[in-house]
């Protein structure tokens, strides 16, 4: 069976956005494309195809199962590819490393491969019990657990209000230090039950739009892997790694992500670094979201640097 006909099962995600992406891209041979967040390797596939001999593929992630799966994905592709675990906060490095100075298109996908998400094992989600880790990247210190157990009161609460948007972020600080006095928070159902108990019956259960501990769990796992210190090293470095007439591209999934994209693809466009390709965010269709559920709150945005960028 090759690359193009394994299915989403076998490959653990789906890429979301694809074609919007592409399109944004118009990827031809001899380019250079760095993926930030390679995940499963879906879009770096589709771009690999467009490449031809001539044309390159850098693919970065956090997660060394992912980056080695893409780096065997890949291989079947007639374009250079190398792929490297690392977390996108180091592009330039990893960039410097490959002896690589600007590329032709940028993608940086934040969300979660399905892989990660559904795997308990890794601790993000509460739909099954396991460790409560929430580590990217296994060989960083720091689990969701330790913030959890260690975490002073009123730090834990501004965590989970500054980096989950939780309203009841100070009740369920207090619930949390009250339960770990007892027996130390390990596991994620235990966790995700702490929460719930701290939200009124009406909002638990079937009638919650979405479960209790979905706002905990997020900023949990953001602090654990420092994703929004991370997303803004990448802002800030872009000006200086995409050529000119290269495309950048960002897909965010909540409005703490969202909202930095937005504010520095404006200033780009204010400073006549950056044409800003999309005003407003592309959005999955109906179709995608049916086919694919997590890509509904996906957003992407681009820009396309000009001449004039910085150096």
């Amino acid at each position: 069976m090759d690359q193009q006909s394994r299915t989403s099962d076998e490959i653990g995600h789906i890429p979301v956005l694809a074609d919007p992406i592409m399109e944004l891209f118009d990827a031809k041979p001899g380019m250079i494309y760095l993926d930030c967040t390679a995940g499963r390797g879906g879009h770096a596939s589709l771009v690999a195809q467009k490449l031809g001999k001539t044309g390159r593929v850098i693919a970065l992630d956090a997660d060394p199962a992912n980056a080695d799966f893409t780096r065997q994905r890949l291989s079947s592709y007639p374009c250079q590819s190398d792929v490297l675990h690392r977390n996108f906060a180091q592009v330039t490095t990893a960039l410097d490393e490959l002896g690589v100075d600007k590329v032709d298109m940028l993608l940086a996908d934040l969300g979660f491969a399905s892989n990660q998400m559904d795997d308990p094992t890794r601790g993000m989600t509460f739909q099954a019990d396991g460790p409560l880790d929430m580590r990217l990247n296994p060989d960083i210190p720091t689990t969701a657990a330790d913030l959890v157990n260690r975490m002073a009161e009123r730090e834990l609460a501004d965590v989970l209000f500054q980096l989950g948007e939780e309203r009841l972020s100070r009740r369920i600080a207090r619930k949390i230090v009250q339960v770990r006095e007892k027996e130390p928070i390990k596991n994620t159902l235990a966790l995700a039950e702490l929460v719930s108990s701290c939200y009124p019956p009406n909002q638990r259960g079937k009638r919650a739009r979405i479960h209790p501990a979905t706002r905990t769990f997020m900023a949990l796992r953001i602090a654990v892997n420092e994703e929004l210190m991370a997303l803004e090293r990448l802002l800030d470095t872009l000006p200086q790694i995409i050529k000119p007439g290269g495309v950048a591209a960002i897909i965010s999934f909540h409005s703490l992500e969202d909202r930095r994209v937005k504010q520095r693809f404006l200033q780009f466009d204010q400073n006549d670094c950056a044409k800003r390709l999309t005003r407003k965010p592309i959005v999955a269709d109906d179709a995608q979201i049916r086919q694919n559920p997590r890509s509904r709150s996906a957003k992407l945005r681009a820009v396309q640097f000009g001449s004039d960028m910085p150096a």
